[in-house]
């Protein structure tokens, strides 16, 4: 794994869970769980991701995600949300991201309540 990756500069608004869990569940419930112990889909299970390093949950990982030496933050996970090919490139997530910042927010304060 890569040395750590520095935070990006950016400002993550205050997010509801509530709107964040129908986020989920329209854009991300198709290749994702989020529940302890959760099997994967296409993509990981996403039950503690706020927090874990980017890469390392029981699933087959790109390299890229492996080495980007990402801890996965409030700030990592919004500029990751918008864009997740530009922000990891080579990362096998075919999502084209979530451009509205609030919708992002949002997502992220369901993340975090999901743990």
């Amino acid at each position: 794994m890569g040395d750590s990756r520095p935070e990006p500069d950016v400002e993550v608004p205050k997010g509801n869970k509530e709107k964040g869990a129908k986020i989920f569940k329209s854009k991300c419930a198709q290749c994702h769980t989020i529940a302890p112990e959760g099997a994967g889909k296409t993509g990981p299970d996403l039950y503690g991701v706020i927090g874990s390093k980017s890469g390392q949950k029981n699933f087959s990982y790109s390299s890229a995600n492996k080495d980007s030496g990402i801890i996965w933050s409030d700030k990592h996970m919004f500029v990751y949300l918008e864009n997740p090919k530009k922000y990891i490139p080579g990362t096998k997530m075919v999502f084209a991201g979530l451009k509205s910042p609030k919708d992002r927010g949002d997502l992220i304060a369901y993340l975090k309540s999901m743990s």
